[in-house]
Formats: structure tokens, C-alpha cells, sequence
């Protein structure tokens, strides 16, 4: 069933400045299309340029549909099928606060902003707040519990809910993978970011209507999203500029020698490792290294990578 009943979980249509556009199964047909003409909170990293999994470029094609809607990865599914279990923990520490699922909403006045919250608070009868469920295979993007020290993307997917519902609090609890740790945070409005946002969304889905594509940038959805676009094969020649052909061919000589470095660099790492597992600097995490029978798979660079001032 892709539409569910919204009987028991709202009594009315609107809820703070957002209306509710239905409760779809995610990932249904449905509920791709109630998002088709609007920017929603995981998409609106990828109009930020801060996505990991989309660019400005790929989501244009999306919204301007000409290829179908991004698939799920495993980390996304396990993340949806552990999202009732993060919600009943974060129930279990907020006896005060009421929790009520969420659906498919949309701003009042701009009708292209939209939010899929996991869950809406409540306090006294009234929403003041959203609950967002989150899987994380490992702590290393999260800060300490407590504070707003989440990945930019979710940070941005907080903020325009709550900017959605026209409230200021979002809450987060995500579970991390290689811990078994239940982290929740707090991530509260802030004017500047959302000006920004919906700038930046607007005018996004205003170059959508116009059909002016952003330019390709070296996202890896955008080189997914150029390579599933061409429908077959064309036996012809086609002629490129001097600029671009010296672009291309100057860009491979230096990912020739950046691989080089960089192997060079691994391999002093891993000399130094020897048998050891992970190499750290001032406690802080550089590498880790991998281990198939005895012998080393691989030098896994630290998730957090910086240089001390």
C-alpha cells in the first residue's frame, strides 16, 4: 500500500505554517511525485553543493525528469528499517514530549518547500519541534551529544523542516553501526542559514522551469548522472575545442601523478604501521589498516582528515 491513513495522526490538514500533502510508503511512486515539483530535506544539501550523494547537476535532472528518481544504497535501507526502533529510544528519553509519524508536508507560502520528518513533537498540545532518525555506520562525523555537531547535510535537512513548519528546533538521534551508540542532538534555527536556503532553493527550481542546468562540477552523481543520460550509440566522430580537449588531457597527467604521491604517501604510512592496526598522530586518528589472512588489504585514510595549525 503506498498511501496510508492519516485518520489517527493529524486532526487537521495543516499543522504550524505547513500542510500535509499525504502519508505515502517511502520510496513509492507516490511519494517521489509528491516531491517532484519542490525541494525536499535531503535534497536541499545537493542545492547547497553539500551533498555526499547528489550534486546541483544530478538533482536537476531529476526534478527536470529526465531520469528517474535516486535508488536507495544499503546504508539508506538500513537506515529506514531501524528508523522505528531510533524513534521508540528517543520516546523512551523524552517521556515529556509527545511524538506523532510524520508524512509528506509542504510551506503554505512556498509551496515548493517540502519535508518528510521522521516524527512531530509536541509539548502541551503544541508542535515546537521535529525528530529526525538517523543510521550511521561510524561516530566520526557526529560531534560530542547535546549539540548541533552533525553532518552539514543533515544539518541543513533540520533546519529546513523546521523552517517548513515555520518552528525552530529539530532533534536528532542517530544510531551508530560500529558502536551500538544512540547519539541524539539538537540542531535550532538559524536566520542566516535559512535566508540562504531559500534563495537558493527558489531559484533552483526556477532554473528547472527556464530548463538552464547547473554546470558539471566533479560530484560523483554528477559523472553518474552524464553518463546514464546518452540513449545508445551513435558510430560518428564528434568534435570537441582545443580548450576542452587541453582540459581533459591535463587532468589526466595530474590524477597520474596525484595516484603516484599518493601511493608513495600509503606506503610510508604502512611502513611505519608495520604490524600495528591503526596510525594515529597525537591520538588523533590518520589511518587504519586492514588485515586478510596475515597479510595487509588495505590503508583506510581517517574519516575526520585536518592538519594542525
Amino acid at each position: 500500500v503506498s498511501a496510508l491513513s492519516t485518520d489517527t495522526l493529524f486532526e487537521l490538514p495543516t499543522v504550524g505554517d505547513a500542510e500535509l500533502i499525504g502519508v505515502f510508503e517511502h520510496g513509492s511512486p507516490e511519494w517521489h511525485a509528491a516531491r517532484m515539483d519542490g525541494i525536499g530535506g535531503s535534497e536541499i544539501s545537493a542545492v547547497l553543493d553539500i551533498s555526499i550523494w547528489e550534486s546541483p547537476f544530478s538533482l536537476w535532472h531529476r526534478k527536470a525528469g529526465a531520469v528517474p528518481p535516486r535508488e536507495a544504497n544499503t546504508e539508506m535501507e538500513a537506515g529506514r528499517r531501524l528508523e522505528p526502533v531510533i524513534c521508540e529510544v528517543f520516546a523512551e528519553r523524552h517521556p515529556d514530549l509527545e511524538t506523532r509519524r510524520g508524512g509528506t508536508f509542504r510551506n503554505r507560502q512556498r509551496r515548493w518547500q517540502i519535508a518528510n520528518p521522521d516524527q512531530l513533537v509536541y509539548e502541551n498540545g503544541r508542535l515546537t519541534a521535529i525528530h529526525e532518525a538517523k543510521f550511521a555506520l561510524y561516530p566520526e562525523k557526529f560531534g560530542e551529544e547535546g549539540t548541533d555537531q552533525v553532518p552539514p547535510y543533515y544539518q541543513a535537512q533540520c533546519r529546513w523542516y523546521a523552517d517548513t513548519f515555520g518552528i525552530t528546533r529539530t532533534y536528532l538521534t542517530a544510531f551508530v553501526g560500529s558502536t551500538g551508540e544512540f547519539r541524539e542532538y539538537v540542531i535550532d534555527a538559524d536566520a542566516d542559514d535559512t535566508a540562504l536556503m531559500r534563495e537558493r532553493a527558489e531559484a533552483f527550481m526556477a532554473s528547472v522551469a527556464a530548463g538552464i542546468r547547473p554546470p558539471i562540477d566533479g560530484h560523483d552523481a554528477t559523472y553518474r548522472m552524464v553518463k546514464d543520460l546518452p540513449d545508445g550509440l551513435d558510430d560518428i566522430d564528434v568534435e570537441v575545442p582545443v580548450p576542452m580537449r587541453d582540459e581533459y588531457f591535463d587532468a589526466l597527467a595530474r590524477y597520474a601523478a596525484a595516484k603516484t604521491e599518493k601511493q608513495r604517501a600509503a606506503s610510508v604510512v604502512l611502513d611505519a604501521i608495520g604490524t600495528g592496526r591503526r596510525a594515529v598522530c597525537f591520538t588523533d586518528p590518520v589511518a587504519t589498516r586492514t588485515v586478510r589472512d596475515g597479510k595487509t588489504y588495505s590503508l583506510q585514510p581517517a574519516r575526520n582528515r585536518g592538519t594542525a595549525a
